[in-house]
């Protein structure tokens, strides 16, 4: 990317961890002044630590971004202390698909994660929009999931949300044109996190052959598969594509299984 990035603010919602964590460091490395947006601060402070150690511009505040409240906070802190926004990144979600048979779970429990995956990228985007209009080539990149196309049993909650996130990319696409915001998404397959959680819960990937041949490619993906993607879709090289989901998953999707 050159050096577009350099200096350009950048918010990543869940950006403490896995997937985020991955798009945090990319763009930190590409110039950017990266600000995550996190509910768990210790991954938080992990995250910062990281950033602190290779010279780069960071900034965490801590958020739930089902609320409200805390998210109208969060754009008016970041409106505060850096004036703008040119990329906001809607990463932060609930990622536990199962949640057992549909007559035995609590709508307690869909209601949060529509409220985090789905809720959470709606009203970071409405916070955020003085932000973005005081940018030059504002986007705003929502992660998605290849689950909201295909499911696996009992994995209710997740999947809506996912199917609503992609609904609600190409809805903010059409309707965030004066002034211009260029809005995408990305949908992740399998991708593993396990190098990119906090400490605390830091694992060694394991996949076995098997894991690795149902893609196409040969392998599992990591984030840095999704950040090399974000960078290029929140870049003025991808001037012309609005409205759009990407699926990132080694080919699993298209791959035909039989049984």
């Amino acid at each position: 990317m050159s050096d577009y990035y350099t200096a350009k603010k950048v918010l990543i919602t869940g950006g403490a961890q896995g997937i985020g964590r991955g798009m945090a460091q990319a763009f930190g490395k590409a110039g950017a002044d990266v600000i995550i947006a996190d509910n768990d601060k210790e991954a938080g402070d992990e995250a910062m630590a990281w950033f602190r150690e290779q010279n780069l511009a960071v900034d965490f505040i801590s958020c739930d971004v089902a609320n409200e409240e805390q998210v109208e906070r969060l754009m008016a802190e970041i409106g505060e202390k850096h004036g703008h926004l040119d990329v906001l990144i809607n990463n932060a979600g609930i990622a536990n698909p199962e949640v057992g048979p549909l007559q035995e779970m609590a709508m307690e429990v869909f209601d949060r994660v529509i409220a985090v995956n789905l809720r959470g990228p709606l009203l970071c985007t409405k916070y955020a929009l003085p932000l973005l209009h005081k940018a030059g080539h504002p986007a705003v990149l929502n992660i998605s999931s290849t689950r909201a196309f295909m499911s696996e049993p009992d994995t209710f909650p997740y999947s809506a949300s996912k199917g609503g996130l992609e609904a609600l990319t190409h809805a903010l696409a059409v309707s965030l044109t004066s002034p211009r915001i260029r809005v995408n998404a990305i949908a992740p397959g399998w991708i593993e996190v396990g190098p990119w959680e906090k400490e605390s819960q830091r694992y060694e990937p394991h996949h076995s052959q098997q894991d690795k041949e149902q893609h196409p490619v040969g392998r599992v993906g990591n984030p840095v598969d999704i950040a090399e993607a974000a960078l290029f879709l929140c870049s003025d090289k991808a001037g012309f594509i609005t409205g759009q989901s990407l699926t990132i998953d080694g080919g699993m999707t298209v791959k035909m299984i039989y049984t």
